[in-house]
């Protein structure tokens, strides 16, 4: 039963959950709602949802998302272990480029979606997703038949810069050769004497940047830096846009997939490259699937009408009353004016234009299948034509 969202809930700071480097700088430029993601403080909104979510489409965002942790494989035998974590390519990635990635179980469930990222051929960064994953590699290394491997958390924090003018802060701070850094790959730049690394990718469906911060004692410095050099061009910390997300068809493990899903299921089934002799968990149930007709697939959805507040819980979907999937992601979108959300539904009732009805915080409502993404990711380009953007 729907009742009413839980408006005003606070969480408690305690020493069990980390901070990351980035903490005391987000709480002094304003943000006061947090979540913990990998046993980590994560910062979510610092003024509004819709302030910031004009602030990522139009100018730059500063993220500190602390929870996106890394978990650093390294050792002689690093390499053919991460390739048996994952059923992607890994000897199509090159020393400094990322891969958008699926570690998979026995059965072909979805254990986690990090981005790894190769920093020498004997040393991997998994940019984490919000599950167990260090934990999941342990306990696969256990049973490996590998002897050099060394499996940690890398005490990373990472800081996403992300919108359209983007590339200018990245430029004033690190120097116009980053501009030159192409989309899923990564390198190294100085920041007071420490070497940071950068990448070009983010979670915001629009133009952006990682940052991983090693140092942790440097975090209230690189945040300031960011606000600073970037505020010619509207930067102000804000969370990456969940409505914007969302708009992109950008998935959160945990929420619109997980362990029982598949990657055919939610679109990823270009992520298993199955082309090779490559061994990876779940590969052999993996070819088996493929094969079969989908039971469930992920959509896009659409609720007309005002703001509704978004979903804490998975709501049941329901055709003519009986339950057929659930919706796992909604927020509402300024530009299209609609309520947008993901969610799962059985294949059959997948097609574009399905009627369906939700019960949500205002009661039950009529909701249809819509296209995904509703809107274009903007992440791919050239960083230097955004140059020509200019300053606010």
């Amino acid at each position: 039963m729907v009742n009413k969202p839980h408006k005003g809930a606070t969480i408690a700071i305690q020493p069990r959950i980390r901070k990351g480097a980035f903490f005391d700088a987000a709480w002094r430029h304003g943000c006061r709602k947090f979540s913990v993601y990998n046993r980590t403080y994560i910062s979510s909104t610092f003024s509004n949802p819709t302030e910031e979510y004009w602030n990522v489409t139009k100018n730059v965002a500063i993220w500190p998302v602390m929870g996106e942790r890394q978990v650093e494989i390294s050792g002689s035998d690093a390499a053919e272990f991460v390739q048996l974590l994952t059923s992607r390519d890994m000897s199509t990635c090159s020393v400094n480029q990322c891969k958008y990635a699926l570690i998979t179980d026995e059965s072909g469930g979805i254990v986690c979606d990090p981005i790894i990222l190769k920093l020498s051929n004997d040393r991997f960064w998994l940019s984490t997703s919000d599950c167990d994953l260090e934990l999941w590699a342990k306990g696969v290394a256990v049973h490996a038949p590998f002897k050099d491997i060394k499996i940690s958390d890398a005490n990373v924090s990472v800081v996403q810069i992300q919108g359209p003018k983007s590339p200018n802060v990245i430029c004033d701070m690190f120097g116009e050769e980053v501009l030159d850094l192409k989309y899923y790959w990564h390198r190294t730049v100085n920041f007071q004497g420490t070497e940071l690394r950068i990448s070009r990718t983010g979670w915001s469906g629009e133009f952006g940047y990682e940052l991983y911060l090693e140092n942790y004692e440097q975090g209230d410095a690189l945040f300031d830096a960011l606000i600073d050099i970037g505020k010619p061009y509207g930067a102000a910390p804000g969370a990456v846009n969940q409505t914007r997300r969302i708009e992109s068809g950008i998935l959160s493990w945990g929420v619109d997939m997980g362990v029982e899903e598949n990657p055919y299921e939610v679109g990823l089934g270009r992520l298993v490259e199955l082309e090779n002799d490559n061994k990876f968990i779940g590969r052999s149930e993996l070819e088996k699937i493929r094969k079969q007709p989908l039971e469930k697939t992920l959509v896009g959805l659409i609720i007309e009408g005002p703001t509704i507040e978004a979903n804490e819980t998975p709501w049941d979907l329901l055709y003519k009353g009986e339950k057929i999937g659930r919706l796992t992601s909604l927020s509402y979108s300024p530009r299209l004016e609609k309520n947008i959300a993901l969610g799962l539904v059985r294949n059959e009732y997948s097609t574009v234009g399905t009627e369906l009805s939700v019960f949500t915080w205002e009661g039950e409502k009529p909701i249809y299948v819509s296209n995904l993404p509703f809107l274009p990711k903007l992440q791919t380009g050239d960083a230097r034509a955004l140059l020509n953007n200019s300053k606010i």
